[in-house]
């Protein structure tokens, strides 16, 4: 069934324009987010600024009048009551919308002067450890917020609203061209009212009459572990307060993830390379080795490990955030082992080198070019060139 708008804003059918105004500023005061934070309140502001939208509207209001609501779209289509249930036929129809028989105007009519808030967007960097741990972080913001002088009505306390003389309320300007077709009719905003159909008689010495003012403030956005560089969180009702004292919209918090000089991200996983001396990868070996989570970890060095050797520990990646917001499991941590040749070496190394060449039968002589299987040094060019 339709909804009862007069019941909303608490008053009369027959209620004037005026009196429609003056009730919905003062629910409005009372339940406005900025002032009564809770949840009921922001459900009842919202139901209160669309019944104002509607019954502010000549056009909605009669519809309403007539027994059909004008913001319930297709519930026939659903199922529902017919959005059309009380009209008498085609032309009451056209006479709700249109606002008159063959011969009248097809004006909107003056728009509201509550219109809901723009969506906001801030870029945050993040380091990689904070994007691996989650934390709270305060953001100073500069957007739209309530005036707090006249709480959104964008009038001083002792002004009135008059209406438009220009176009005498309807908050449109209607011209009449000729051309091969006929007359055509088209309707532009008033220049003087901007659409509203009437004008503030003292406008707030503060906002100007637009009921909201710009300002910095500080919001607090908790960002959830796992989050990567271009990722978005949003802040329900922390973005740019409408015009006329309208709803918030939502501030998103874009991720700027900042490159870390030891760890390279990749999705879930992460990857750093570890130097060891020839003799340490030849021998083998336990060396520390610092994550970028939980801290110090043995890494393992098999004896013999080769050059761009390859160690994977589980688990000790990224969190892996999902689209819920929850964190299921970890990627994984990829150790790329470098061995360090030495370039120079003093008489007593290069003796005992030789010596170790000589042992195990190493010279020139031994060097052949074969495939990555064989385990030849051209094997990378070999792989590079398709061969």
């Amino acid at each position: 069934m339709a909804r009862d708008y007069y019941g909303i804003l608490g008053v009369a059918k027959n209620a004037t324009d005026q009196e429609i105004k003056r009730a919905y500023r003062k629910l409005a005061r009372e339940l406005h987010p900025d002032v009564n934070p809770s949840e009921d309140a922001q459900q009842q502001f919202a139901e209160v600024t669309t019944a104002y939208e509607v019954l502010s509207d000549p056009q909605k209001r009669k519809i309403v009048d007539l027994g059909g609501d004008p913001m319930d779209n297709g519930a026939s289509a659903r199922g529902g009551r017919d959005p059309f249930a009380g009209f008498g036929g085609l032309g009451d129809i056209m006479d709700a919308f249109f606002g008159g028989g063959a011969g009248a105007a097809t004006g909107r009519g003056p728009r509201s002067r509550v219109q809901p808030g723009s969506d906001a967007l801030i870029r945050v960097g993040l380091s990689l450890e904070e994007c691996a741990t989650g934390l709270s972080k305060e953001i100073a913001v500069d957007t739209a917020i309530l005036c707090d002088l006249c709480r959104g009505d964008g009038t001083n306390e002792s002004a009135t609203m008059a209406t438009c003389d220009t176009c005498d309320g309807r908050g449109e300007i209607q011209s009449v061209q000729r051309s091969f077709l006929g007359q055509v009719v088209t309707a532009r905003p008033c220049p003087v009212c901007h659409g509203f159909g009437e004008v503030i008689t003292d406008p707030c010495r503060k906002c100007g009459g637009d009921g909201r003012v710009r300002s910095r403030r500080t919001v607090t956005a908790k960002i959830p572990a796992g989050v990567g560089d271009g990722m978005r969180i949003r802040l329900s009702g922390q973005g740019e307060v409408g015009p006329g004292g309208g709803p918030a919209g939502d501030l998103y918090v874009e991720i700027d993830e900042e490159p870390h000089d030891v760890f390279m991200r990749e999705g879930n996983d992460i990857h750093c390379h570890v130097r060891v001396p020839m003799t340490t990868a030849a021998l083998g070996a336990t060396v520390p080795l610092e994550t970028l989570i939980d801290g110090e970890h043995e890494l393992t060095l098999e004896p013999g490990t080769q050059p761009d050797t390859e160690l994977v520990l589980t688990g000790k990646g990224m969190p892996k955030l999902r689209s819920s917001g929850r964190v299921e499991g970890r990627g994984d941590l990829h150790v790329h082992v470098d061995v360090q040749v030495p370039t120079k070496l003093d008489d007593q190394q290069r003796k005992l080198l030789t010596e170790l060449a000589e042992l195990r039968g190493d010279d020139s002589s031994a060097v052949m070019a074969g495939s990555k299987q064989s385990g030849g040094l051209f094997s990378r060019f070999r792989a590079k060139a398709g061969r």
